[in-house]
């Protein structure tokens, strides 16, 4: 009898989750309901399942509005008719439009519209009228014949009359007005909430043709959506046969390629994967992935194949990934196993600036209405919740930032903010808009419209309106294709190389790189900067105590950083096993002969399989889902459960001591959720090597290339240093010299316009491609006629010296720019016919200047001055009695230091504090780090930018030394003269 369900998928509208929904249908006495989201069919396939687990019968349905103007209702009288609903929403969202009043010809689609919107004769055979028991009434002068077209409308969008307040909120949200100002019209009525079946019933008793005609539509109504079927594309070439032998065909290829031919491990590993992906299927996913790499390939893209996919060595033959896996002895079961039912996903990384070309052949290649983006749902947080409701209540702003930051001030304690933090609880984690994923794609067999309406974003590339926990619950995998600048840095550094020296640097074939002792001493060092997962101070403070110099060392580094495992201690103990291997005491014989890689530590998430297979006497399959259960991929709490419970009488029937198999499983359920796959930190490894290869051999066309993809985790001032470091003759912008992004000549480095934190991009790259198409800029006015740049923009190029290849002063310059704007002499913008006679210029006095001037320039145009460093700018030449090279000489000590600051990380403390870490750069050019305790941070906060003074203690852990600071200060600088 529920025609009309509202979800809270109706966004700032519907207050109930699908579970609440099927919950409120058990508890009023419903076995069917339709789930008539507003435009949209995000939560239909969820309710329906919800509703089978619950032994209800949930139906597809979608309510069609033009803002709060409410169109008709679709309920879809089987799977062709949700389509339907979901290909009418799509056509609106392509062409960007608002529905229609009049539902489209459906063929399989019961439309209702509200009462009052259309009269019985108007109807066609599959519409009807919704009537709500509030006007039944005005039936008593409908005819008889006529009132078969009329069906109960009872809309459900809230639990009770109670929560219809959180409706109104959502509403005030939804039209950025206070609640006092909603209309009725933007509103849903009081009464939309759930009522008992038997009083529904009740208030229409005297209309029992209602009644019927209600239950012989929903009756006429199915929905046997197959869950467990693979959404996917089923084939490559067109039928299963062909994938099976195009498939091999391709892995005996890369076999030849990667491994020697008498390899017969490498030879049974695949033939065993292939047998498996076979059996399962799989092998379009494989197919699709490769021809998504071999195209990158053909267009000259790096790219890294990551993720579970790197536990193939089918992946690997293929090219879709690098990492070797029977080198690191990787379970193909992590990837795939014969209980899995959904296909695996590959990650694979495209440079930032390719992903969009990459997305276009997917989309091309593979059929149109097949292939989307996919979505995602962007939630209400706790500050945003607060920031909301304070708007919609009126609160003054200050008020509003008083309750986000100071909860618990007294002043908070009103009417209002009562009544906010009341409801705040309720909007936690609710929907608040559909987006997209970060990197998701579907390719389909059947039309993505089979399941969910598409959005058209501003991209303008499909995108199906559920995310990714719906796609695995109706057996969809993505195809991730995500972009980094890690690989945009390699890609420009090998261009920039070739065409600075002249050498082309291959760096697709990274093993020899493992076996470099130069890499070996720059990774030891922690000489990373730039370095793709390698430059962070934690991570740098990590390779550093690791002394790591090895590829299976870097590999550990790249989980153990995670936040799980770091601050669960085991970051320490891998440490100290590391170091000391010998002293290691292992659980268990087992623990010892499955980890002695990694010392007894469960580092990756493959861990927890080989445990649980080796120790706990599961099978690989069953590990596996252990694996993903314990890291929060699957919802089944039941079959963790069973599992758990095959664990243990395992252990029993092994005879193992029961605290041990419970000590065991305590560090399996910590480490599963956030230790990456071992073949995961075996991609960024292998990346990680790639820019560590070119920043130790070529360093300075490295951190160009690093600058030119707009860096990492540093500002832009670190790999400035960087590039000077290596050896690098930084140049500042210059209108001769320069392109748009920074460019290299030899050693000569010239920052490119884009560095310019205010000059338009557009006039930044006109200005490079002017001098490329005619020649290069004799002077100030010469450059004006040609770019027709404005005063504003010109004042800029002047301050920061881009004119100064012309031997005249700033100063000298801005005078004759000011003169050429207002002078009636300058020639329009573009490229004169003849010759131009520069105008007559006035004789100025000598006008006095500063070095500091400019180095103020450099710092409010650029953000950091370029041609003598920050310290330069301080009052006192003092740079403190230690530097960063000799901190491992005063451990223990009481030392002051001199740093310009870099970054800072907080983290809270466990007795409810905040403390931070911080990263600054010596008068040297080198970095050194610097913790702050609770008590000091609170005294001495540590806020901005500038060079300090420090004072503190050197601690040294695991050979890495830092500063334990006691004071800290900021050093006052020379003001500007010009503000004298």
């Amino acid at each position: 009898m529920l025609l009309n369900l509202h979800s809270y998928y109706s966004l700032r509208y519907g207050t109930m989750s699908i579970g609440e929904l099927v919950e409120g249908m058990l508890q009023n006495g419903y076995d069917t309901a339709v789930l008539t989201d507003i435009n949209n069919s995000t939560g239909v396939l969820e309710f329906v399942k919800a509703c089978r687990e619950r032994g209800l019968y949930g139906l597809a349905g979608m309510e069609f509005r033009r803002a709060d103007e409410l169109l008709f209702i679709g309920v879809a009288i089987n799977e062709t008719g949700f389509q339907e609903l979901n290909e009418h929403m799509t056509q609106a969202n392509r062409a960007h439009t608002e529905p229609p009043d009049t539902a489209p010809e459906f063929r399989q689609v019961y439309v209702i519209y509200p009462f009052g919107k259309k009269q019985p004769a108007d109807l066609r055979d599959f519409e009807y009228i919704g009537v709500p028991h509030m006007v039944l009434n005005r039936l008593s002068f409908v005819p008889p014949a006529e009132l078969d077209r009329y069906v109960i409308w009872n809309p459900v969008s809230f639990q009770s009359r109670e929560s219809f307040r959180l409706h109104t909120q959502l509403r005030a949200i939804q039209h950025n007005l206070l609640i006092s100002q909603l209309g009725v019209e933007q509103c849903a009525d009081a009464s939309h909430c759930f009522i008992p079946k038997i009083t529904l019933m009740s208030l229409y008793r005297d209309f029992p043709q209602l009644i019927r005609t209600t239950v012989r539509l929903i009756q006429n109504c199915s929905f046997s959506f197959d869950f467990k079927e693979v959404k996917n594309k089923k084939t490559f070439t067109g039928n299963l046969y062909d994938d099976k032998q195009l498939l091999y065909r391709y892995a005996m290829d890369g076999l030849q390629r990667r491994y020697a031919h008498d390899h017969i491990e490498a030879r049974e590993r695949i033939a065993r994967e292939l047998e498996i992906i076979d059996n399962l299927h799989f092998s379009s996913y494989f197919l699709i992935t490769d021809d998504i790499c071999r195209y990158a390939a053909r267009r000259n893209f790096h790219y890294v194949g990551r993720g579970s996919g790197a536990n193939s060595i089918v992946a690997y033959c293929l090219g879709i990934t690098d990492v070797d896996p029977i080198e690191l002895d990787l379970y193909f079961e992590r990837f795939l196993n014969p209980k899995r039912k959904i296909p695996p996903d590959f990650d694979i990384d495209f440079s930032w600036d390719e992903r969009d070309e990459m997305y276009d052949y997917i989309f091309r290649r593979y059929q149109t209405g097949h292939t989307a983006l996919m979505g995602a749902m962007s939630t209400f947080r706790s500050r945003s919740i607060i920031r909301e409701l304070g708007k919609v209540y009126g609160l003054p702003k200050a008020d509003i930032d008083r309750l986000v930051h100071e909860p618990d001030n007294i002043l908070n304690r009103n009417e209002i903010t009562d009544l906010i933090l009341s409801v705040y609880s309720q909007m936690a984690d609710f929907p608040n808009q559909r987006t997209i994923h970060a990197s998701g794609v579907l390719i389909s067999e059947k039309p993505l419209t089979c399941y969910s309406a598409l959005d058209y974003p501003p991209k303008g590339l499909p995108t199906v309106q559920f995310d990714m926990y719906t796609a695995e619950d109706i057996a969809f995998e993505k195809f991730d294709i995500l972009s980094q600048r890690g690989i945009g840095h390699i890609k420009e550094a090998v261009r920039l190389i070739e065409k600075n020296q002249g050498k082309w640097v291959d760096v697709s074939t990274p093993k020899p790189f493992f076996q470099d002792p130069q890499l070996a001493t720059q990774l030891r060092n922690a000489d990373t900067i730039g370095c793709f997962y390698i430059e962070s101070p934690a991570m740098r403070q990590l390779l550093s105590k690791l002394r790591c110099d090895n590829y299976l060392t870097l590999v550990a580094a790249s989980s153990i950083i995670r936040p799980g495992v770091s601050s669960s201690g085991m970051m320490k103990a891998y440490i100290e096993r590391h170091h000391n291997p010998d002293a290691v005491q292992y659980l268990h014989p087992v623990m010892e002969r499955e980890l002695k890689e990694t010392y007894g530590v469960m580092v990756y998430q493959e861990d927890v399989m080989r445990i649980g297979h080796h120790y706990g006497g599961l099978d690989l399959a069953d590990a596996d889902v252990l694996r993903r259960m314990m890291s929060g991929k699957s919802r089944s709490k039941k079959h963790l459960e069973e599992i758990e419970d095959k664990f243990f009488a395992n252990c029993r029937q092994k005879g193992y001591a029961e605290e041990t198999s419970r000590e065991i499983w305590r560090q399996m359920e910590s480490f599963a959720g956030y230790s990456f796959n071992k073949a995961h930190s075996a991609s960024f490894a292998v990346e990680s090597y790639q820019s560590l290869y070119l920043k130790t051999y070529f360093p300075r066309e490295f951190m160009v290339a690093v600058l030119n993809n707009y860096g990492g985790f540093y500002p832009r001032m670190v790999y400035v240093n960087e590039a000077r470091r290596a050896g690098g003759i930084i140049c500042l912008p210059c209108v001769n010299k320069s392109e748009y992004r920074t460019s290299i000549y030899g050693r000569d480095i010239y920052l490119g316009f884009d560095c310019l934190l205010n000059l338009e991009a557009k006039l930044g790259q006109q200005i490079a491609r002017h001098r490329r198409e005619h020649e290069e800029f004799s002077g100030l006015e010469n450059f004006v006629m040609r770019t027709g740049a404005g005063l504003e923009q010109l004042i800029i190029l002047i301050r920061v010296g881009a004119f100064r290849f012309t031997g005249i002063g700033k100063k000298e310059l801005l005078w004759e720019a000011h003169l050429l704007m207002n002078s009636s002499a300058v020639v329009p913008k573009g490229q004169p016919l003849f010759e131009h006679r520069e105008a007559q210029k006035p004789t100025l006095p000598p006008l006095e200047t500063s070095p500091l001037e400019d180095l103020y320039d450099e710092l409010e145009l650029l953000g950091f001055p370029v041609s003598k460093p920050m310290f330069t700018l301080t009052k006192s030449d003092y740079t403190g009695n230690v530097v960063a090279q000799s901190m491992k000489n005063h451990d223990g000590q009481l030392v002051r230091m001199v740093g310009e600051f870099v970054c800072s990380k907080t983290v809270p403390t466990r007795n409810g504090s905040y403390m931070k870490f911080g990263t600054f750069l010596d008068i040297e050019g080198n970095f050194f780090d610097t913790v702050h305790f609770p008590p000091s941070l609170k005294r001495y906060p540590l806020a901005g930018h500038g060079v300090f003074l420090i004072e503190g203690k050197i601690i040294t852990e695991f050979g890495h030394p830092s500063l334990d600071v006691r004071k800290i200060g900021r050093m006052p600088l020379w003001p500007d003269p010009r503000s004298e």
